[in-house]
C-alpha cells in the first residue's frame, strides 16, 4: 500500500507535497491505441458503435491531460491490430516510447485505453514511468474536481474500486505474515491479501457514508415534491456547455470553463420561467465515452436526480465533428439509469454551439440534422442566448401545457389577484368596467388556468 500511495503523488500537474518546491507541470506522454477490430454495441442488432476519428481521440485525450494541469510533450496515435496480452503495444512500439519517455524526461505515461493490471505494470517497467490508463485519468480528474463531501466520498469509493483490482505483488520480501504465537501458528494471508482486505473495508465503510448522505438526498426530494415544483435535468458529453447553459437560464455563476469535466458536483436552482412556472434546474456532472461502470455505480446517488427528473434536456455540441458518436454515448449511459433517451415526451434533445458554425453549414444542420436525420425541436447558443426564450417555451410547455386564451373578470373583492394573473400569464387586453370589476384577457399555461379557475371559485366560494 504505501508504496501505490508514493507511485500516487505527484500525478497531478503540482506537487501534493507541502514544503516542496512547485515544478511546474507534469510532464506526460499521451498514446492513443486505436484498435482495428471495431467495438459493437449490446443492442438487440448488435451493430458496431459510431467510433471517432483518431484526430478526435487524441484531441479529447490531451484535453483530459490538461484537464489536471499535465503538459503532454509528445502524443501518439498507434494502431493495434493485435493486443498483446503483456502490455497491449507491441514490443517494438514499447522500446519506441521508452526512448521517448526517456529524452523528454518525462514522469507519467497516459494510455488513451482500459489497461489491465498486468499490462500496466508491464509498461511501467518497460517505459520506467508511472502510467495512467484512461479510467485512471478520469478518476484523478474527478478527485480534483470533487468540492462536497458527497462528491469527495463517491471519487474516494470508485478509486478504491479501480485500486482493489491492481494490486500486485511489490513486497517479494513479505512472502507471509504468520499467524498465531511462534511455531505453532500456520502461514497466515499473503501481503496482498492484506491490502485486498484494508481496501474492502474501506470500502464498506465509504458505502455506509454515502448511504446517509443519499438518505439525506431522498429527504430534500421528498421535501421538494411536497412543493410540486417539477425537476428539469441538463445531461449531455462533457464540455457541451450544460453550466453555461445552467448559468443562462438560471442567472447562476456555476463554473463554466471550456474543460473538460470543469464542473462535477450537481448544482440545482430554482427557476421562474416566462409564464410564471416555477421548476428546479439541476446541472449533472459531464458524460464521456467509456465512462468506467464503477465510477457510474459511484455516481449513481448524484445521477439520481436525473432519473427522478420530470423532464431531461440532453445537449449536444453540435459544432463538435463527433456530435453523433458522443450522443450516442450519453444515450448509453441514460439508458444504464433507466431513462429511454428516445422518450420524446421526457427527453428534449437541444443543439448548442450554433453560433460556432458557418452560414452553409449552420443552414444545413437546422434543415437537415448532422446525419440526415430531421432536425430536433431548437437549436441554441447559450453563450450569446440565442434559441434561449424559445428553449424555455418548450420546457414550460413540457411542464404545463400549451398556452390557452382566456378572459377573466375580478370584482374589487379580488384585486388581490391581478398581479397574480400578470405574473402567471400573458395579458393582452385589460378593460376597467364602469361597476369597478376589470376583464381581462390573457393567455396562460394549462396549469396556470386551473390554478386561475380555483383561486376565482375560492374567492367566490368565500
Amino acid at each position: 500500500m504505501a508504496r501505490e500511495k508514493d507511485a500516487d503523488r505527484g500525478v497531478r500537474g503540482k506537487s501534493a507535497q507541502p514544503g516542496t518546491e512547485d515544478k511546474g507541470p507534469t510532464r506526460a506522454v499521451v498514446i492513443v491505441p486505436v484498435l482495428t477490430r471495431q467495438p459493437r454495441s449490446d443492442d438487440e442488432k448488435n451493430r458496431p458503435r459510431l467510433t471517432r476519428s483518431a484526430d478526435a481521440r487524441r484531441d479529447e485525450a490531451v484535453g483530459l491531460a490538461r484537464a489536471i494541469n499535465l503538459d503532454p510533450i509528445h502524443t501518439a496515435v498507434v494502431t493495434v491490430n493485435d493486443p498483446r496480452p503483456a502490455t497491449l503495444l507491441g514490443s517494438g512500439k514499447v522500446a519506441e516510447f521508452a526512448e521517448i519517455v526517456k529524452e523528454g524526461h518525462a514522469e507519467l505515461v497516459i494510455v488513451d485505453h482500459p489497461l489491465t493490471p498486468v499490462q500496466q505494470r508491464n509498461l511501467e517497467k518497460e517505459l520506467n514511468a508511472k502510467v495512467l490508463d484512461r479510467t485512471g485519468l478520469i478518476l484523478e480528474i474527478f478527485g480534483e474536481r470533487a468540492r462536497t463531501k458527497e462528491g469527495t466520498l463517491q471519487v474516494e469509493l470508485a478509486h478504491l474500486n479501480y485500486q482493489k483490482g491492481r494490486l500486485v505483488r511489490s513486497w517479494t520480501h513479505l512472502e507471509r505474515q504468520r499467524g498465531g504465537a511462534g511455531f505453532l501458528g500456520g502461514p497466515g494471508e499473503t501481503q496482498i491479501e492484506s491490502d485486498r482486505r484494508q481496501l474492502q473495508e474501506k470500502i464498506i465503510k465509504l458505502k455506509h457514508e454515502l448511504e446517509t448522505v443519499r438518505r439525506t438526498r431522498d429527504l430534500h426530494r421528498a421535501k421538494r415534491k411536497k412543493v410540486p415544483f417539477p425537476v428539469v435535468a441538463i445531461v449531455g458529453y462533457t464540455n457541451a456547455g450544460k453550466s453555461t447553459l445552467f448559468n443562462r437560464l438560471t442567472g447562476a455563476d456555476v463554473l463554466a470553463e471550456d474543460m473538460l469535466f470543469a464542473t462535477l458536483d450537481p448544482t440545482l436552482r430554482r427557476v421562474r420561467l416566462p409564464h410564471g412556472t416555477p421548476i428546479i434546474l439541476s446541472d449533472t456532472v459531464g458524460f464521456i465515452s467509456d465512462l468506467p461502470t464503477h465510477l457510474i455505480a459511484a455516481f449513481r446517488a448524484t445521477l439520481e436526480e436525473v432519473v427522478e427528473a420530470d423532464l431531461v434536456i440532453h445537449l449536444r455540441d453540435i459544432s463538435d465533428p463527433d456530435t453523433a458518436a458522443q450522443a450516442e454515448d450519453v444515450e448509453r449511459i441514460l439508458a444504464d439509469l433507466g431513462v429511454d433517451a428516445g422518450d420524446t415526451k421526457r427527453v428534449i434533445e437541444v443543439w448548442n454551439k450554433i453560433d460556432q458554425l458557418d452560414e452553409g453549414n449552420r443552414t444545413r444542420l437546422l434543415a437537415d440534422g448532422p446525419d440526415g436525420n430531421k432536425a430536433p425541436p431548437i437549436a441554441i447558443s447559450a453563450i450569446t442566448g440565442e434559441g434561449i426564450d424559445a428553449l424555455k417555451a418548450i420546457i414550460e410547455t413540457r411542464m404545463s401545457g400549451e398556452l390557452q386564451s382566456l378572459t377573466v373578470t375580478i370584482e374589487p373583492a379580488q384585486f388581490g389577484l391581478v398581479d397574480w394573473l400578470y405574473r402567471n400569464g400573458d395579458v393582452v387586453s385589460r378593460a376597467d368596467n364602469d361597476d369597478g370589476s376589470v376583464t381581462i384577457s390573457l393567455q396562460a399555461t394549462q396549469s396556470a388556468r386551473e390554478e386561475i379557475e380555483s383561486r376565482l371559485l375560492r374567492k367566490n366560494n368565500g
